[in-house]
C-alpha cells in the first residue's frame, strides 16, 4: 500500500511526532487537499478558508502556490513535500540509463536554499528513511532510488537540463537579481523538466508587491477550480504556536509591512517608479559606450561602494539641447582605492576634474579622488530627489540611455512606496541593487540642475 502525505505527518512510524500534532492540523488539511485525498469534517473548513475554494479537490493538484505569512511554517511543509517526493515515489522505471531525478530546493541564494535543505536532512535522519540515504553532499543528498536532492538558486540558466521530481521554489516574491525579476523565465524553464515524471512545484513566498508569478498565479487561480492550487493564510492561522505579540509589535511599528509579512495580505503602497516602456524608448541601440567628442562639456557623478555586494559606479554624460545624453555608465567591484584611480583615468579622457557624489559616502571619496586631481562634491539631493529627477526627465523623453542590460533592469526595478511619514519613498526591491540607476540619477540630476544666471539692467534715477 502506498505511502500518502496525511501518513507520513500523522504515522507513529513516520513523522507524527513533528506533524501529528494540533499546530500542524492546518498544514495537514491543505497538503492532503494539494495530494488529492479526501478531507475530514476538521479539515474541510480549513481547505475552504485557505484556498478559497467550496469543495475539496478529487484529483492531485500539479502545483502549491503558498501565500503564507513570516513563521507560518511553510519552508517546514515544504521540506515535507522534498521528502515525501524523494523518498516514497520512484521514477526509476522513466529514467533513461545514467539519468537521475531531482528535486530541486530553489531560493534567492545559497544560504537560503540551505536553510530548506536542513529540513529535509534533518528528515532522512529518521531510522525509516536514514537506509535510503546513498551519499551526502555539501548541495544535497543522493539515494538509492536514483533520485537526488540538491539545492539551486534562482537562475533561469541554472534550473535547466534537470529531469525534475519536484521543484521547492522558497520566497518566490523576493527572487532579484541585478535588478531583474528572473521567477516567470525560472518557472518557464521549470515546467517542462518536470513534466517527464508529473513532478511537483511548490512555491512559497510571504506576499510583497502586486507583480509578479506570485501575484499573476494569485489572481489567476486562487479560489478557483484548477489543477495550479493557490492558499494564501495569515502566520497564525498555519502556525498557531506563533506569539500573537510578535505580530501586534510589528503592526504598531509598519502596519504596512507587517500585513504582508504576517497576514499574508500583498502590499498596496508599492509601485513600480518607471515604466519599462519608457526605459525602452529611451535605450539607443549602439555603441554601449560613446567616446569622447571635441566640444561637448561633460559631467560626471559617481555612487561609491566600500566593497561588499555593492558596486562602485560612475556615469559619464552632457547635454544636447534639453536633453541629457549618457555616455558611459561603469561598475566595479574590488578594493576602493583601485576603482576611483581607474574611474579618476577613465574620467580624464573627457576632460572631467570635477565629480559630484553620493551625499552619504562620507569623506573618503573625496580624498581618494582628490589624489588623482579630481574634486569631488557632494551631490544637493539625496536618493529619493535624485530619482524624482530621473522620472521627471524619463517621463519628458529627454534622456538618451546607454544599451546596458544591467541598467536597464535595475531602473525597471525601483520601486516607490509611502513611507510611515506620507513621504514617497524610491529605492530598489528586497535583494535588489541600484548602484548603476543611482549614478545614471545623479547624473541626469547634475546636468538639469538649473544654472544661476545674471542679467544685467540699466538702472535710470
Amino acid at each position: 500500500m502506498a505511502v500518502t502525505i496525511l501518513d507520513a505527518m500523522t504515522d507513529p512510524a513516520l513523522f507524527a511526532d513533528t506533524f501529528g500534532g494540533d499546530s500542524f492540523s492546518a498544514w495537514r488539511a491543505l497538503l492532503a487537499g494539494y495530494y488529492g485525498l479526501p478531507l475530514d469534517d476538521d479539515a474541510l473548513p480549513i481547505w475552504q478558508e485557505v484556498t478559497g475554494r467550496a469543495e475539496a479537490s478529487q484529483e492531485a493538484h500539479d502545483e502549491l502556490w503558498l501565500v503564507v505569512g513570516r513563521r507560518g511554517g511553510k519552508s517546514h511543509a515544504a521540506g515535507l513535500v522534498a521528502t515525501f517526493e524523494a523518498a516514497f515515489k520512484d521514477h526509476r522505471d522513466k529514467l533513461a540509463p545514467g539519468e537521475w531525478a531531482t528535486v530541486l530546493l530553489l531560493a534567492a541564494d545559497r544560504p537560503q536554499a540551505r536553510t530548506l535543505l536542513r529540513y529535509v536532512r534533518g528528515m532522512f535522519e529518521h531510522p525509516l528513511l536514514a537506509p535510503l540515504v546513498q551519499r551526502q553532499t555539501s548541495d544535497g543528498l543522493e539515494l538509492v532510488n536514483r533520485c537526488a536532492i540538491e539545492i539551486g538558486t534562482a537562475s533561469h540558466r541554472s534550473t535547466r537540463g534537470y529531469t525534475l521530481a519536484a521543484v521547492i521554489a522558497d520566497e518566490i516574491a523576493f527572487w532579484h537579481s541585478d535588478g531583474a525579476r528572473p521567477d516567470a523565465e525560472i518557472i518557464a524553464a521549470l515546467r517542462p523538466a518536470l513534466a517527464t515524471l508529473g513532478g511537483k512545484l511548490v512555491a512559497l513566498s510571504s506576499p510583497y508587491a502586486r507583480r509578479g508569478m506570485l501575484w499573476q498565479t494569485y489572481q489567476g487561480h486562487f479560489g478557483r477550480d484548477s489543477r495550479v492550487l493557490v492558499a494564501q493564510a495569515p502566520s497564525r492561522r498555519m502556525n498557531p504556536t506563533l506569539p500573537q505579540r510578535i505580530i501586534d509589535d510589528a503592526m504598531r511599528d509598519d502596519s504596512a509591512r507587517a500585513c504582508a509579512e504576517y497576514l499574508a495580505q500583498f502590499r498596496s503602497d508599492i509601485s513600480s517608479l518607471i515604466d519599462p516602456a519608457l526605459i525602452e524608448q529611451a535605450t539607443r541601440p549602439k555603441p554601449k559606450e560613446l567616446p569622447a567628442a571635441r566640444g561637448l562639456h561633460y559631467v560626471a557623478f559617481t555612487d561609491p561602494a566600500g566593497g561588499g555586494q555593492d558596486e562602485f559606479t560612475l556615469a559619464i554624460g552632457h547635454r544636447e539641447g534639453d536633453a541629457v545624453v549618457l555616455d558611459a555608465v561603469r561598475g566595479m567591484r574590488g578594493s576602493p582605492a583601485l576603482i576611483a584611480k581607474e574611474f579618476a583615468d577613465f574620467m580624464g579622457t573627457y576632460g572631467i576634474r570635477r565629480v559630484t557624489g553620493d551625499r552619504y559616502a562620507g569623506r573618503w571619496p573625496r580624498d581618494e579622488f582628490q589624489k588623482y586631481g579630481i574634486a569631488y562634491e557632494v551631490s544637493e539631493l539625496d536618493r529619493n530627489g535624485l530619482y524624482i529627477e530621473l522620472l521627471a526627465a524619463m517621463n519628458s523623453g529627454s534622456v538618451e540611455l546607454p544599451p546596458d542590460q544591467k541598467l536597464a533592469r535595475q531602473m525597471a526595478a525601483l520601486e516607490r512606496r509611502t513611507g510611515r511619514s506620507g513621504r514617497d519613498l524610491i529605492d530598489h526591491p528586497p535583494g535588489g541593487h541600484d548602484d548603476l540607476a543611482n549614478a545614471v540619477a545623479g547624473l541626469v540630476a547634475s546636468i538639469k540642475k538649473p544654472k544661476h544666471t545674471t542679467k544685467q539692467m540699466e538702472l535710470r534715477l
